[in-house]
């Protein structure tokens, strides 16, 4: 049985892995389970797609922080889990035991497939990468003569992000495109956000020539007036969390996601840690990955005080976060509380933090990222 079993490669099993490559724990067996080796900084997210950032440079490399940390890595993803037998059941048919374990798993989007529309989902990340190279190649054929109808859907920060890069991506690479892009919200853009914020938001969608519908969800009768589908609403647990016989009796909200208590343990199990995205906190927090990075300390220590060393922390989540939106046009928008600003300098601002955090979790002699790959 392994002391320690971290599953997924989030923002805050990156900083758990860190800190314990600088201190780690005598004599506990620290595994690590996730299905890719490069895990995708949420944040960086917009500028890959717009071809800002190569595929690489956006990414921690997980194994590389595994290997520092003397962690065992397993390129593998959780099917099934029994927190009582203390076992998990993997994709590739193994079984792992241990003693804490903490999930990391982020969360994950249900599209729909409307026939004859190309769907680009924004999660899992892990997806991401192939899904749109295989888009952008179709897309790099697609006749002149040919308008491309380009639908987003979803008002939040991810749906205006995505949007925006990708139709500046495809304006950049094929000049002679006749695209038409709208974004579609059921509820306002950019809710929770300062009114100045979602002024200037509004502002970048028109210098982008993007239609925003408001009061509109996504409909069977709408694919008819679409090619290309860019999905960003809707993040859902994964399906085991949501599967009461593969996810062992823990206890979940009711979208599936695992409730935790401040110490960041499963309310039901204390044995098991979850954070970010795939956990369930009272009250709910945004499905944002600024919470998993403002968990992972707290997670840091806790791993270690279950392990027998060092004190229980409590997570306080913040009550204002600062969300940095690029707009793909040499800009961005930054807000936090009712305070809002947008210019090329937010936009060097964001860069600035965002290539830092990245910076943080390079590991000294692995292999540097490459030149723009996709």
């Amino acid at each position: 049985m392994s002391d320690l079993v971290l599953v997924g490669g989030g923002h805050a099993h990156a900083e758990v892995l860190r800190r314990w490559a600088l201190a780690p724990l005598p004599g506990v067996a620290l595994h690590l389970v996730t299905p890719e080796p490069l895990a995708p900084y949420s944040g960086s997210v917009p500028a890959w797609l717009a071809g800002e950032e190569s595929s690489a440079s956006i990414s921690i490399d997980m194994a590389a922080l595994a290997r520092a940390a003397g962690a065992t890595l397993h390129l593998d993803s959780v099917q099934a889990l029994d927190p009582v037998a203390r076992q998990l059941t993997l994709a590739s048919g193994a079984r792992l035991g241990w003693r804490h374990l903490s999930l990391n798993v982020g969360s994950t989007l249900e599209p729909p497939a409307p026939a004859g529309v190309r769907v680009l989902s924004m999660r899992p990340l892990g997806a991401l990468r192939a899904a749109w190279q295989a888009l952008r190649a179709e897309l790099a054929v697609w006749p002149l003569d040919r308008p491309l109808r380009l639908a987003a859907v979803g008002g939040g920060a991810a749906g205006f992000e995505t949007v925006l890069a990708v139709s500046a991506r495809l304006r950049r690479e094929r000049p002679g495109l006749h695209l038409q892009a709208r974004l579609l919200s059921r509820g306002p853009l950019l809710p929770g956000l300062a009114p100045g914020a979602r002024r200037a938001a509004a502002r970048a969608l028109v210098r982008a020539g993007i239609e925003l519908q408001l009061g509109r969800s996504w409909t069977e009768a709408e694919a008819a007036g679409t090619d290309v589908m860019l999905w960003a609403t809707g993040a859902r647990a994964q399906a085991w969390q949501r599967d009461p016989a593969r996810r062992g009796g823990l206890a979940v909200d009711e979208g599936g996601f695992l409730a935790i208590d401040r110490r960041l343990r499963s309310v039901s199990h204390p044995q098991l840690f979850a954070v970010g995205d795939c956990a369930a906190w009272s009250p709910a927090l945004p499905k944002a990955g600024v919470h998993a990075v403002r968990m992972g300390p707290v997670l840091s220590d806790n791993l270690r005080a279950a392990c027998g060393a060092g004190v229980w922390r409590e997570h306080e989540p913040q009550a204002r976060v600062l969300a940095l939106l690029a707009t793909a046009d040499g800009r961005a928008i930054a807000a936090r509380g009712g305070l809002a600003a947008e210019g090329r300098w937010v936009l060097a601002w964001k860069r600035h933090i965002d290539r830092a955090f990245l910076q943080r979790y390079r590991v000294a002699g692995a292999p540097r990222p490459a030149p723009l790959d996709a």
